[in-house]
């Protein structure tokens, strides 16, 4: 229908001008608002003061419509978009009208729209107000993206609610059908916001509306679900330890009402000045607590958006040759697999039987540089078990394995905490999650900084001969904070309580309580104290215990906490005083022990004595670890077979003896299979005498498999390149050098980052230089592995020069050794 045609006796055109002018002035709508904000000691709280201003707003616009002829036949309607549209209006927010018109001549539109504006404007209510017909205002909306996520907030306030009906609707079968062209432009422009906004939860002063895990995150996870590619809220369970999507969502509403009657301004930046007055309205306290509240919010929120978009371009259709591919299930773990760029459960996983599953998907997820999906997440959070006490050992390693996967490992753990798994892990979390920090210098909260020290101290692993427990330790560092008392003193109490649970040596516990008891004796003593003083360094090396082990691990720790606690905390000025500190420490200390062989089991000494080639596997104490134990007549290069042997078979080598008795060869490895059962031993057995015999080339066919593993880890175009587990290296490699027990023996140790088959290409680098392995011991710590070999010189060529040697085979060893890409080491050096 025409509403503008001048013929009468159609019907179309009905608007009429009012008799007489309007009667209800906005300068009421303002008294009125002004006398809510003012309620005296009946003041009203955040929701219920919202609601009654989008009462009054309502009301007073209904009210005006009829006053100047906007009615349901008249051709005009009044629509709201903004917070009035969304029914969130705040205190001292513009009001967000359009006036919609079904083509209506020129002079009458002007007229309508002056009648509406005028006394808003003359009553000083800000308003942000448009003329459109419905085509033109979707015109709009297809083209600029802002515009079009407003659109989708629209409703009718008044008038004709069939030409609003036709703005809705239209808008939102717009951006349905068009999402799959404007998807990218939709997540350019939200980190383009992210970036300008910052995060709320790190924030001395967040930006609460357009901030990262703000009130346009909770926007967009509306308009994914509108555009029928995500849940507004995908689970229940789904929520921070505090509370769900909903309440978050609550949270920041409720905070930005407070911010706006408290500045009496349309404020969205919750300055300081404002935060102890608006916690106490909020009923929630001082200023800390607000913003360990906004920092719950807003990370739960953040979760909610990764995981919505990700949801959302798995979603889309596939254009071009993309369309063609079906997405790869890729095996990770045991019940572990990838899929469409994101970690899942394998069909046949079962976390209610699996407890250590939890443990097995977050070190896939972080390894292989992957999220973790919502769903997995969901099913894990509502039928995974609890962990025995102590823990199992390959949950432990799982631990290990994540918390040195590099700043992937920040990523994995905040998906854990928001879904209720890391608490579960660690209930001890509880205390320092989202807790705000005192000190101006630090940038995190507490629990982040940990995370973040976490990340920082795994490029230090191959400084320290026990990396296990120097990311432990930078996990528990500030676990004592909010407590009350000295955080270093609880902290080592609770490091003790935790140690023990997961199943640590008594030993290792010891070592990691001081850790958390001395993180700070170091920077506090070199930068406050005489070091010059021999007191000084008796009173560190005396409260250290005399352990040079200690004493590098807290190095090491107080580098990664002061680069995670913020920026120019840690310099040249601090780095040379504490690395005089620990010089001056290592002198007077004994030193570290040399690496001595393990002994053979007595039973192994009888086959080595009574069979030629020997291989037996048998389980060991924990699910999906095995020992293998390989005896054969000893020669060179049988250690790099007997490894290679074990990688093409998949099996990850947790830890090695490698001893010879009488001529024969007796190595132990600890095995755990990369995903199912193991071999038999019988094909182990059969592929090492063929190796042995040079009828199998170990080395050539790992070479093969890492090629394979690269070009299907390569990006093909529009889809999410495959990361290879065990492939990220965020330590440098290092190679050091021991004198052995006796002459012409040397220990070498190998310090580096865990990957498929490095054991044989490590001892096949001494079988290629003409030199003998008297004995080896392989230990791997989560992904770090220290490997140290007792080597003879020899005869021939290895005996000429020493020193030549030396060189030679330690240039030859850096040459196989995983090291940090380019880009990672140019971000650690920073």
């Amino acid at each position: 229908m025409i509403r503008n045609t001048p013929d009468p006796a159609s019907g179309a055109s009905r608007w009429e001008a009012p008799e007489a002018a309007s009667s209800r002035p906005a300068t009421d709508l303002a008294a009125a608002a002004e006398q809510l904000l003012s309620g005296g000691t009946r003041q009203l709280d955040a929701a219920a003061l919202r609601e009654a201003l989008l009462d009054l707003h309502e009301f007073w616009l209904t009210t005006k419509a009829a006053e100047i002829g906007i009615t349901p036949t008249s051709g005009f309607a009044i629509v709201a978009t903004g917070g009035l549209g969304r029914g969130e209006l705040m205190p001292y927010s513009d009001l967000d009208l359009m006036l919609l018109h079904d083509n209506m001549p020129v002079e009458v539109v002007s007229q309508v729209a002056e009648m509406l504006w005028y006394p808003l404007w003359d009553a000083n209510i800000r308003i942000d107000h448009s003329v459109r017909t419905v085509p033109q205002a979707l015109k709009v909306a297809g083209e600029d993206i802002s515009a079009g996520l407003a659109m989708l907030d629209v409703r009718h306030i008044a008038g004709d609610s069939d030409l609003s009906s036709l703005l809705i609707g239209g808008a939102r079968s717009q951006w349905r059908t068009g999402i799959a062209s404007r998807f990218d432009e939709l997540v350019e422009h939200t980190q383009s916001r992210w970036q300008r906004s910052g995060e709320i939860a790190h924030r001395a002063e967040p930006d609460l509306k357009s901030g990262r895990g703000g009130l346009r995150d909770v926007q967009l996870l509306n308009a994914l679900a509108m555009a029928q590619l995500a849940d507004v809220y995908p689970s229940r369970s789904l929520a921070s330890p505090t509370g769900s999507l909903g309440d978050a969502h609550l949270a920041l509403l409720n905070v930005r009402t407070e911010l706006h009657r408290v500045s009496g301004r349309g404020r969205e930046q919750l300055l300081a000045q404002h935060a102890d007055e608006i916690g106490a309205a909020l009923r929630i306290g001082d200023r800390f607590d607000l913003a360990r509240m906004l920092s719950d919010a807003a990370r739960t929120v953040s979760y909610y958006v990764d995981a919505g978009l990700r949801t959302a371009a798995n979603a889309l259709p596939r254009r071009g040759f993309a369309a063609l591919r079906r997405p790869v299930r890729r095996p990770l773990d045991e019940g572990v697999i990838e899929f469409a760029g994101e970690v899942i459960l394998a069909r046949d996983a079962r976390p209610e039987r699996d407890p250590g599953l939890i443990l097995r998907v977050a070190a896939a997820s972080a390894t292989a540089g992957l999220p973790m999906s919502a769903s997995t997440l969901s099913r894990l959070a509502e039928h995974a078990p609890e962990l025995r006490t102590p823990w199992p050992r390959q949950a432990l390693k799982d631990l290990l394995v994540m918390l040195a996967a590099g700043p992937a490992t920040v990523a994995t753990i905040e998906a854990l905490d928001r879904t209720g798994l890391w608490g579960r892990l660690f209930p001890e979390w509880g205390t320092v999650r989202d807790l705000p920090p005192r000190d101006v210098v630090h940038i995190w909260t507490v629990d982040r900084h940990l995370v973040e020290t976490v990340w920082r101290a795994s490029a230090f692993t191959t400084r320290v001969s026990r990396p296990d427990l120097l990311v432990l330790g930078a996990l528990l560092h500030d676990i004592g904070k909010g407590r009350g008392g000295d955080h270093s003193v609880i902290g080592a109490e609770l490091a003790t309580q935790i140690g023990t649970r997961l199943g640590m040596w008594p030993s290792d516990i010891d070592v990691l309580a001081k850790m958390v008891r001395y993180h700070l004796l170091l920077p506090d003593t070199a930068t406050r104290r005489d070091l010059q003083d021999p007191k000084t360094i008796d009173t560190v090396v005396d409260a250290l215990g005399g352990d040079p082990v200690l004493l590098e691990l807290l190095h090491a720790l107080a580098e990664a906490d002061s680069l995670a606690t913020g920026p120019g905390v840690w310099g040249d000025w601090k780095a040379s005083l504490i690395g005089d500190l620990v010089r001056r420490c290592r002198l007077v200390m004994a030193g570290e022990p040399l690496p001595q062989p393990d002994p053979i089991e007595p039973r192994y000494l009888s086959l080595a004595a009574e069979v030629g080639v020997h291989v037996e596997l048998t389980p060991a104490d924990s699910p999906h670890i095995y020992n293998v134990t390989m005896i054969a007549p000893d020669r060179r290069g049988l250690l790099s077979k007997a490894a290679g042997v074990l990688a093409l078979n998949k099996l990850r080598v947790h830890s090695a003896s490698v001893n010879s008795h009488e001529g024969s060869a007796i190595n132990t490895f600890v095995v755990s299979p990369h995903f199912g059962s193991p071999p038999a031993a019988e094909l182990l057995r059969q592929q090492f005498i063929l190796a042995l015999g040079d009828e199998l080339d170990v080395t050539g066919s790992l070479e093969q498999r890492e090629r394979e593993a690269a070009q299907h880890g390569t990006r093909r175009a529009g889809e999410i390149p495959a990361a290879v587990p065990g492939n990220h290296v965020h330590a440098p490699p290092r190679v050091l050098w021991f004198d052995g027990h006796t002459p012409g023996e040397l220990v070498v140790q190998v310090r580096a980052t865990d990957r498929a088959g490095l054991l044989a290409k490590l001892t096949a680098v001494f079988e290629r230089d003409g030199v003998d392995i008297a004995w080896a011991k392989v230990t791997t710590m989560g992904s770090s592995v220290v490997d140290a070999f007792c080597i003879s010189l020899g005869s021939g060529p290895a005996s000429a020069d020493e020193s030549a040697v030396r060189a030679e085979l330690e240039r030859d060893l850096y040459a196989v050794l995983p090291a940090p890409a380019p880009a990672k080491a140019a971000e650690q050096a920073s």
